[in-house]
């Protein structure tokens, strides 16, 4: 009888004892690499942004490092890209005769097209990339893709003050419209930003993207009117009506269009397919917001298995 009693008094001792879950929560303590709430995961993003803007730098110097010609090769890329288009387009295809100011309309695709590409590209490998530094460290894993897109651009901002000079000396001169080139850049530096999170994240479950990315990214490229004016091709061509709706709210399309009727004075409002601001905005907010949440849903997941 004193046994029993002697258990049954164990038991009620245990079941006052505070499970390991409570003490965790009466001392401050959470589960290691747990997600937090999209306003704290924000908060420690924004605590976290001169180590982005470092990280950034530091790979954009490092990039060229090994090459001899070094940092120029960041204006190199796109103009030799725009020259191999400008010989096979231009001249042989004879694209050049079709558009006005084919080498500024040209130029101008080749370097906005070139930002997103880049950024796409190196967002793939933005966290298997650093796989060893996200194993190591708890951070927001969204820092790395973030850095990426800083990366490229900065990298855009370098080109820009060349493509300029590329303008002015094929009769395109400053005037107030340049201004908008800084909102048009704006978003689609905000739209590249979501998509590089999101392949980051689509990389990490699925390595096999970034081998598959290149080729999505040239399919993307060639309905995009880098090379040709898809107005000219839309209004002679006899396609369906959602595959020209699909081409004129093609985001890439949408903001090398706006970049063209800020900086060409022939390219008018006349060649811009209809709300093309409201695309813009609505592409941006969707890929960022929507890339930003896609990605924080597995946050705990990065650098596991």
């Amino acid at each position: 009888m004193s046994r029993t009693i002697e258990l049954s008094g164990r038991a009620q001792a245990l079941a006052r004892e505070p499970s390991p879950a409570e003490l965790a929560a009466a001392h401050g303590l959470s589960v290691c690499g747990e997600r937090p709430s999209m306003a704290e995961y924000t908060r420690r993003l924004w605590a976290l942004r001169h180590f982005i803007g470092t990280l950034a730098t530091a790979r954009l110097t490092a990039q060229y490092s090994t090459a001899k010609l070094g940092q120029i090769w960041q204006i190199m890329t796109p103009l030799l890209n725009a020259a191999v288009y400008y010989f096979v387009f231009g001249v042989l295809l004879g694209t050049g005769r079709q558009v006005p100011d084919f080498v500024p309309f040209l130029v101008t695709g080749v370097f906005v097209w070139n930002f997103t590409s880049t950024t796409i590209s190196t967002g793939t490998r933005a966290i298997t990339g650093s796989i060893g530094l996200v194993r190591a460290l708890h951070f927001p894993r969204a820092g790395l893709p973030l850095a990426s897109a800083l990366q490229q651009l900065q990298q855009l901002l370098f080109s820009m003050g060349v493509l300029a000079v590329l303008l002015v000396c094929f009769g395109q001169h400053p005037r107030p419209s340049w201004l908008l080139a800084v909102p048009a850049l704006f978003l689609q530096a905000l739209f590249n930003t979501g998509c590089a999170l999101t392949v980051a994240r689509l990389a990490h479950r699925m390595p096999d993207i970034s081998q598959l990315t290149p080729f999505f990214l040239r399919t993307w490229m060639y309905g995009s009117g880098v090379m040709w004016s898809l107005d000219h091709v839309l209004s002679r061509a006899d396609l369906p009506h959602f595959v020209v709706l699909a081409l004129e709210g093609n985001p890439a399309a949408v903001y090398i269009d706006l970049m063209r009727f800020a900086l060409i004075d022939s390219f008018t409002a006349a060649q811009l397919p209809p709300h093309v601001w409201f695309l813009a905005i609505t592409w941006a907010v969707l890929a960022g917001f929507g890339g930003f949440v896609y990605f924080w849903k597995a946050e705990e997941e990065y650098g596991r298995g």
